[in-house]
């Protein structure tokens, strides 16, 4: 009885281990806008932007910075030209 419950136990460890190898790695966390990076000028030129084009994101989350940073890029051609260096000097 306790020969069965060490080779459960043994190989639910293996089978545990066996599947965390396989994940891929993670993205980093993303916190605030372009990764935290954006400063108070780079914010506010692409303020306007955002709320002209991008009010459905704000609506839904507006934390959500993927989807709003998503929104801009849809929007390149539309975005104001100081917006469009705040994206390209973020690489976007």
């Amino acid at each position: 009885m306790l020969r069965t419950a060490m080779l459960t136990i043994a190989f639910a460890l293996a089978a545990a281990g066996a599947g965390a190898q396989t994940l891929p790695p993670q993205p980093p966390p993303v916190s605030g806008a372009f990764g935290g990076q954006a400063s108070p000028e780079e914010r506010a030129a692409c303020h306007p932007d955002v709320t002209k084009f991008c009010q459905k994101q704000l609506d839904l989350n507006p934390d959500d910075v993927l989807g709003i940073l998503g929104c801009l890029q849809s929007n390149r051609a539309r975005i104001s030209v100081a917006c469009q260096e705040v994206l390209a000097s973020h690489g976007q």
